[in-house]
Formats: C-alpha cells, sequence, structure tokens
C-alpha cells in the first residue's frame, strides 16, 4: 500500500523523526469522508483519582495541567478520536501523572480535531469543546482520560456525541452541571476549538499522538509511549524522574 492510501485510511506508520511523531500514528492526510453512528461503553481512567487532584488551566490554544512552575515540560498533539492517542493515554501518560502530582512535570496539551475532516461527523470537535468546558468546571485531566478511555471502537465511528459525552461526564464527580451540560450541547467553545486546531496545524505536527519531553522526541523508535514502563525510562533518561 502505498503512503497516500495509508493517508487515505488516517492511519500512518512512521519513522520516529521531526517532532517526535510516533511509530504508529493517526494522520492528518485526507481521508474517505465516511463515518458512521455508533455506541460507546463509558469508562474512567484507573488513575482518575490522582487525576482528579491535578489543577488545569487554558493557555492561548493549549490547556496546560499541573504546576505552571514545574521544571520540566511534556507536550502532547493529539485528536479526541486517535486510538493511537487512546493507547498512549493508557500507557505512558500514566507515567506522566505520577511526576505531574508530585510537581516535576506539567503537560502542555494542543487537542486538534481533524480527524473530524477525514472521516466526517463532528465528534472531535465537540470532544474538544467538552474538555474546554470541564477546565470551566475544574475536571479537565480526570474527564480528559475519561475521554479517551471511552473512546469507540473505530475513527470512523462519530459516537462522540452530545449525549455521550454526558454520559462521560457522569462518571466525573462535580462535573455534570447547568453551565457545562450547556456549553457541551451548544458548543459554547467552538471558537477555541478552531484555535486550537490551527495551532495544531501551524505547529508543523502532521499526525498524533505527537509527545515531546523538554520540547524534544523521546529517545528511540517513538513506541516507547505506549508503554507505561517504557516511557518512565524514557523520562528519566530525558533527566525527568
Amino acid at each position: 500500500m502505498g503512503v497516500r492510501a495509508i493517508r487515505r485510511a488516517a492511519v500512518v506508520v512512521v519513522a520516529a523523526v521531526g517532532l517526535g511523531l510516533s511509530a504508529a500514528a493517526c494522520s492528518s492526510g485526507s481521508g474517505s469522508g465516511a463515518s458512521s453512528q455508533a455506541e460507546l461503553t463509558v469508562k474512567t481512567a484507573p488513575e482518575a483519582a490522582t487525576l482528579a487532584k491535578l489543577p488545569a488551566k487554558v493557555a492561548g490554544a493549549e490547556i496546560v495541567v499541573g504546576d505552571p512552575a514545574a521544571p520540566h515540560t511534556v507536550t502532547v498533539y493529539e485528536d479526541p478520536r486517535c486510538p493511537f492517542c487512546k493507547h498512549y493515554e493508557g500507557g505512558g501518560a500514566t507515567a506522566v501523572t505520577r511526576l505531574v502530582a508530585e510537581g516535576k512535570v506539567k503537560v502542555r496539551y494542543t487537542i486538534a480535531s481533524f480527524l473530524d475532516a477525514n472521516f466526517g461527523g463532528s465528534g472531535s470537535k465537540r470532544a474538544v469543546n467538552a474538555m474546554r468546558a470541564a477546565v470551566e468546571a475544574g475536571k479537565f485531566p480526570e474527564f480528559h482520560a475519561a475521554v479517551f478511555a471511552s473512546q469507540p471502537a473505530k475513527e470512523t465511528d462519530d459516537a462522540l456525541t452530545a449525549d455521550n459525552l454526558l454520559k462521560i461526564a457522569d462518571k466525573v464527580p462535580g462535573l455534570r452541571g447547568a453551565a457545562f451540560d450547556k456549553a457541551v450541547r451548544e458548543d459554547t467553545y467552538k471558537a477555541w476549538v478552531k484555535s486550537a486546531e490551527g495551532a495544531f496545524e501551524d505547529s508543523g505536527v502532521n499526525g498524533s499522538p505527537v509527545v515531546l519531553i523538554n520540547g524534544k522526541k523521546p529517545a528511540g523508535d517513538g513506541r516507547a509511549i505506549f508503554d507505561t514502563q517504557a516511557f518512565g525510562k524514557a523520562l528519566a533518561a530525558a533527566g525527568v524522574s
């Protein structure tokens, strides 16, 4: 299969080069434009209790989790519909969570929505909007993780509907409320969602997930980000422990 065909599928296997694009990633190339509706199974992240204690704030088109004065930074580019981003959030991200809780690391998220253009639908945009609303409710880290844990089986499944996002929010204590629910149903933060996608595109990143440690790609072929222990070692090798 040629590169063009792989990009149409929005899943591309690449060398870990440039900004640290992982060996397996969702591509921002054009897709088929065909989406389907599907139900999803609502789940919470195993480390939800720790995530619930972490601060988060909006900084331009990014969302920053942890102490802004933390000495180290992990930068993450992802799309809510990307299955490889889910693998990162269930793998390497769990190693980062402990370090954030200890005040050693802050995480800068740029959350894109390019897979909507690839496959049709608007699940990524709705999810990013809901994540932005969760910042205002003081619940972003836990909700963000729950969205990825509850991700539909395929990128083509446009299952991140307002109703399903609110079902996920039900699993985050204290998140549901009039303001949050209204923001999810009315796409209150659609302008911010657009700015986040613009920041993703302007960064030069052409796929997700991309994870950088202090601005640099992790050592190796990029696969460490999908495994808790391996990424913990990559963080330590970069001076973060």
